[in-house]
């Protein structure tokens, strides 16, 4: 079972390439560095809720819409 960090990061990383933007581009528009956005990514990091707000509004989505996804939904797995 994969813990909050990387279901978070995997939830980033999806919508940074459904909207086509590289990790440095995001990291920009959140005001966020590029290696911080790589390694929450990658789960290395413990983000707060204060930047997912920040990467949510850089890519345009309120927190609802960054949350309702299956990857959150306890015994679905995610692929």
């Amino acid at each position: 079972m994969r813990d909050i960090k990387t279901l978070v990061g995997t939830r980033i990383k999806e919508l940074r390439k459904e909207r086509a933007l590289s990790q440095e581009d995001l990291a920009y528009l959140a005001g966020l560095d590029r290696t911080y956005i790589t390694s929450v990514e990658n789960g290395k990091r413990n983000i707060s809720i204060v930047n997912i707000d920040k990467i949510s509004n850089a890519m345009n989505i309120d927190l609802y819409h960054f949350f309702n996804s299956k990857i959150f939904m306890k015994g679905i797995p995610y692929e």
